[in-house]
């Protein structure tokens, strides 16, 4: 069995591959993984994969701030770039917050059919 296909936490391969994939991707593109071993379910991975997003966003923000208040670097094009970033994490944890609050939502009411 390979931990590169395996999100959830029954050690089962889960059948969901496609949504397995994608998770896998976005923390790949994040610089961390999201396998078995750091969650228990694909829910919980989606959500660390995101949580990995927002944090180097952040770093890249707190960056470039710290380039216009601490070295002096208050050119318009450092200032440009800051104001694109901080855009980028509002939507990025729009996003996070949205996605996880649908697919909970979701959980919650399969949860209720059963």
């Amino acid at each position: 069995m390979s931990s590169n296909n395996t999100i959830n936490g029954n050690g089962s391969v889960s059948q969901f591959p496609s949504i397995n994939t994608t998770i896998g991707a976005g923390s790949a593109a994040a610089g961390q993984s999201a396998s078995v071993d750091q969650s228990k379910s694909w829910f919980e991975a989606m959500a660390k994969a995101w949580g990995n997003a927002l944090d180097q966003q952040a770093s890249k923000v707190t960056d470039l701030s710290s380039k216009v208040s601490d070295g002096g670097a208050d050119q318009p094009s450092v200032m440009t770039q800051l104001t694109a970033e901080s855009l980028k994490m509002q939507f990025l944890s729009t996003n996070a917050a949205t996605s996880n609050n649908a697919v909970g939502q979701a959980l919650e009411t399969l949860g209720r059919k059963q």
